[in-house]
């Protein structure tokens, strides 16, 4: 009970100043973030993030008006991260599979650089969206990026086996898996981060196309 109480007034006593309201928001996806991924959607309360961040659960409801809002707003974010890069990737001269190899590989280490964003988005159970969902509309379009180059190597006839779409799906989701186990597991005794990408990816393409 005494530790209860000693924690507590140190959070209150630590409440930052009005004013920085950019900062102070930033702050609170920070944050949210993180309470999000280890603790779980219901776990993570307005009041639990208010004192991590420093401030009033009053404070924290000028910004976002619920947690749920607070959870869109992290997904919608690192989902058009992921996007840009992969309009990016996607818009160079080069062929279809060097492009493919490029996604894949800024996918997963944008995963690895960011293991809260990554689990929150594509690992936790995330409550159903009410109304449009822009998180998930981004995520559709970025994986619309990425299987669109796919599609095109299996339009030049350089897939071994599948079309673009099962093609698409199956490279997704295992470097997916290789990402989400490395981040759920980290006691495991992983090979490094290079090692693990540059086997995963290059062993995937040497088997699904051809030269």
């Amino acid at each position: 009970m005494g530790l209860v109480g000693v924690s507590t007034t140190r959070r209150r006593s630590a409440r930052k100043a009005k004013g920085d309201g950019h900062l102070r928001r930033a702050e609170i996806l920070a944050a949210a973030e993180r309470i999000f991924v280890a603790e779980g959607y219901e776990g993570a309360t307005i009041r639990r993030i208010a004192d991590e961040v420093g401030v009033s659960s009053t404070a924290l409801y000028m910004h976002f008006q619920d947690k749920a809002c607070i959870l869109l707003e992290i997904c919608q974010g690192a989902m058009q991260e992921l996007l840009d890069r992969n309009n990016q990737i996607a818009e160079r001269p080069l062929d279809a599979v060097s492009r493919t190899r490029m996604m894949l590989d800024a996918y997963m280490r944008w995963g690895f650089e960011h293991p809260n964003a990554y689990q929150l988005v594509f690992s936790a159970v995330r409550p159903l969206p009410r109304g449009p969902d822009a998180a998930s509309e981004l995520g559709a379009g970025c994986y619309d990026s990425f299987s669109g180059v796919v599609r095109e190597i299996a339009a030049e006839g350089r897939l071994r086996l599948g079309d673009g779409d099962s093609a698409s799906q199956a490279l997704w989701a295992a470097c997916h898996g290789v990402v989400a186990l490395r981040l759920s597991r980290p006691n495991f005794p992983w090979q490094p981060v290079d090692e693990l990408i540059h086997v995963t990816i290059d062993g995937l393409l040497a088997g699904i196309t051809v030269d």
